[in-house]
């Protein structure tokens, strides 16, 4: 597992957390709107919403190696496109091939876990998962923006296709394929169909929070970069420490966040996790230094390290195994619809009201998760029998 899947994810993960003080300002370089910022940065998950279902489809075809190593090679790719990038169409392009490889390589990932763990074994299982790729995150801001500082702005899309490449080598070489392929299944006619009639309540219920939680988590990309930049005065190195010292409180809440899943039940962690992230929200408006930004921002990372792998547990819980793949697939395109839907909101906010309205809207969408989870998502841990 560690060479296969822990290291691969770590080192995809450390890239990811390159770019987050980079490619907001690398988007602005370019002389663009808040809005057509958004739009950069909203496009690999828009990618990856485009993807998500054929991707869960072509996971059942076949297997789940292929799928990690294609999605990895189209990470890798769109990295090393990013540096000759000169126009906002190349831009949104690279970037969602990058989110069309996220998909597969994500789904990939997602389903070998559901696959093998057991119900009350799954949250910790899950979050471990999730605090291998938040302690890459921790880690990727700082070196990002130290990077971007003193090399220029396109120097950490080089180190991101590096790295991504020796995660595809790693893969390739230590994956092993533990469900193969079952093409007759693949085959049948409606089997997509059918799975959404028989779970469409339960995607309803729970993919509402799952837009919401994923909106707010987005959302923290593209805002705290820019109102640091235009608002507090940041450079980018700053910026860098900021989304560091952030990751790293939410990096060391990944194991307490697994064990309140598998002992209290999987809301345990995910209200309070959204109802933190909404504080740290409507805090980070209320902010005009550095320490102020990164007391908010700290707050988002408390929130956000709650309720790690909360979403990922929920959508396993749910799936049914005889067609894991699909529902995955559904259940990471609503999601995914809330990434995509994060960065555009505040895009477009900023441009027609500012940024200070932006946060305070974004916090707002952190209580409808809240209100959404509580009301109408059902508790999926069943009590132990007796």
């Amino acid at each position: 597992m560690f060479l296969s899947v822990y290291l691969p994810t770590l080192l995809i993960s450390f890239c990811n957390g390159l770019l987050l003080p980079i490619m907001p300002l690398y988007a602005k370089s370019f002389g663009l709107s808040y809005s057509l910022v958004g739009l950069a940065l909203a496009s690999e998950g828009i990618g990856t919403l485009i993807s998500d279902v054929p991707a869960g489809m072509l996971l059942r075809r076949i297997g789940r190696k292929p799928s990690m190593l294609i999605g990895v090679s189209c990470v890798a790719l769109s990295a090393l496109s990013m540096t000759w990038a000169r126009t906002l169409p190349e831009l949104v392009a690279y970037r969602l091939l990058a989110g069309a490889g996220d998909a597969m390589w994500g789904l990939s990932r997602h389903a070998y876990i559901a696959g093998v763990t057991q119900v009350r074994e799954r949250g910790r299982a899950i979050s471990i998962f999730g605090g291998i790729g938040r302690l890459g995150t921790f880690t990727g801001p700082a070196i990002g923006g130290a990077l971007g500082a003193a090399f220029g702005l396109r120097t950490p899309f080089f180190l991101f296709a590096v790295l991504a490449t020796i995660a595809l080598v790693l893969a390739a070489l230590f994956v092993k394929e533990t469900d193969r392929p079952s093409l007759r299944r693949a085959g049948e006619p409606g089997h997509l169909r059918r799975v959404l009639r028989g779970h469409y309540r339960e995607l309803a219920a729970a993919g509402s929070a799952q837009v919401f939680a994923q909106m707010i988590r987005a959302s923290r990309h593209i805002l705290i970069p820019v109102y640091g930049a235009d608002v507090v005065g940041l450079d980018v190195r700053s910026l860098g420490w900021v989304l560091s010292i952030s990751s790293a409180l939410d990096m060391a809440m990944f194991y307490p966040a697994g064990v309140i899943m598998d002992r209290f039940g999987r809301k345990y962690a995910s209200v309070p996790s959204f109802l933190v992230q909404a504080l740290g929200m409507a805090l980070v408006p209320l902010s005009s230094t550095f320490y102020g930004l990164l007391a908010a921002t700290t707050v988002l990372g408390l929130g956000n390290g709650i309720g790690s792998g909360t979403m990922m547990t929920l959508g396993a819980d749910l799936a049914p195994k005889e067609s894991m793949g699909e529902f995955l697939g559904v259940w990471r395109l609503i999601g995914d619809v809330g990434s995509a839907g994060g960065p555009l909101a505040v895009g477009r906010l900023a441009d027609l009201l500012g940024l200070r309205t932006a946060a305070f809207a974004m916090a707002g969408v952190g209580l409808l998760a809240v209100l959404t989870l509580v009301l109408f998502v059902r508790e999926t841990l069943e009590p132990p029998e007796t």
